[in-house]
Formats: structure tokens, sequence, C-alpha cells
């Protein structure tokens, strides 16, 4: 996969080297290229932001160095990327647009700064491209590059080739399957008492059934707590009858729509 970003903090990339990322990079699997996007300007200060149009505070990204940025990047492509431009207004980026976005072989981010980007440059390429406005959660951050490095993380393992056990992915939290929309329960390692606490049992007994149907309760359980919306989205139709004994005992409660058929 190739990863073009444009960003006027290209520095604020350098994590993309370590880790699987920078393993994934190394071995071939990954290609990020990063790019600053003052490269595109033409003025002695290489300004990129100006002042909004119908007042307010905040300055707002201008759309020459982006159009251009852009229009450079893509070149004469045949088939151009999927340009994600990161905002708190965009679609809820999760595990299954990390999913789709896995499956493209070539994505352009383009993180704003200030107030965002002129929404010009939105109505433009999004006539021409696949474009997505996308937001990692409800809340406001100083710019849109620690949001890149979320998703290029999170579609990055996704590859393949890039994670040592490709179970692993099947296992995640929001992983499709049989434990979709489900948190991930908790997990342990040696030694197995470790200050007074010991590894449940179950995980130590060697029997794969009884471990797996643990493994689901646990989940259950904490997702109830944690985020029974996604408990509710489940619908009763998609639990097995441990699995709502499991709900019960947690003080879990299906809402008369949830029980739908």
């Amino acid at each position: 996969m190739r990863v073009d970003i444009i960003s006027i903090f290209p520095e604020y990339f350098a994590p993309l080297d370590v880790s699987l990322i920078g393993k994934a990079r190394r071995k071939g699997l990954l290609d990020i290229r990063v790019h600053q996007l003052r490269d595109w300007t033409h003025d002695v200060h290489r300004t990129v932001d100006d002042t909004p149009y119908g007042g307010g505070p905040g300055m707002v990204m201008k759309p020459e160095p982006w159009s251009e940025a852009i229009d450079t990047v893509i070149g004469s492509a045949e088939t151009p990327p999927r340009l994600i431009v990161p905002t708190p207004s965009g679609r809820p980026f999760t595990q299954e647009v990390a999913l789709e976005y896995a499956k493209e072989p070539w994505l352009l981010f383009a993180p704003a700064r200030y107030e965002g980007i002129d929404a010009r440059v939105m109505a433009e390429y999004g006539a021409r491209l696949r474009l997505d406005e996308v937001s990692i959660g409800d809340y406001v951050l100083a710019g849109g590059e620690a949001a890149v490095l979320v998703m290029v993380e999170a579609v990055g393992r996704l590859l393949p080739g890039v994670l040592g056990n490709a179970e692993s992915v099947a296992d995640d939290s929001f992983a499709p399957g049989a434990m979709a929309s489900l948190l991930e329960g908790p997990v342990y390692t040696k030694p197995p008492v470790w200050r007074g606490h010991e590894v449940p049992p179950i995980l130590l007994s060697g029997n794969h059934a009884a471990i797996a149907r643990w493994r689901r309760d646990e989940a259950l359980r904490r997702t109830a707590a944690r985020r029974p919306e996604l408990v509710a989205g489940l619908a009763r139709k998609g639990l097995d009858k441990r699995d709502l004994e499991v709900l019960d005992d947690a003080s879990f409660r299906f809402m008369p729509e949830d029980m739908a058929d």
C-alpha cells in the first residue's frame, strides 16, 4: 500500500518509522511519503492560511497550496488515491472503516490546521476523487496530524504480513465475526500469581471450548459496562441463552426497540 501525507508539520510523522509500521515500511509492505505543504506556496512567508470570509476567530487554510500539492502528488495516475481529510465534523472512523481502507492500494491524507481547509477544496476534489472527511472522535485537536497517525496505524496493521500473528486481527475489539461489536476482554500472561492476583483458573485448564466461552462472557460484561450501546446494537436475536444470562447478571437491560425481530 502507498500512503501520502501532506502537512505543514512533516516531522510529526516520525513515529511511523518505529514499531510495526516502521517494520512494514522497511519490509516494503507500506510505502509512506510525507510532503511539506509549504513547498507549494509562492510568497516569502510561505503562507498557507488567511482570515475567514464572514469574520470569526481563527484562520482558514488557503485552497491554492492544497490544490497544487494534491495535484502534484496525484500526478497523471490512472487510478488516483482515496483522499482522506481528518475533521471533527466527519463520519466516525471505526474498525470497519479501517478494514475498508486496508483494501485500498493508495491513500492520501490531508490533515488540516487552524479552522480547517477552505471548503472549496473538498468540493473540487470530492467531484474528482473518492474523498472522505473522517473523525476519530468527538473532540477537537490542534490539527489533523494525530488523527492521521491513528488511522495509518489502524489500517497498516491490517495489511497482510504486518502482524507477526495474523490471527490477532480476528480477536481485535470491533473485529468482524463471532465477537463483532464487543470490546476485547481481559488478557493475562506469566506468572500465574502476581502480587496476590491470580490468573483465572479457566485459562490454565487447557479446555479450549470453555476458555472461548469465558472470553466471550468477559467481553460481554466489559462491553455492557463500558459501551452498552454496542451490546444494544447486537440485538437480542444475535445472542444465545448464555449471552443473555451473562448480560442479565451484568444488569444489562434491552430496550423494547432492541427486541424487535
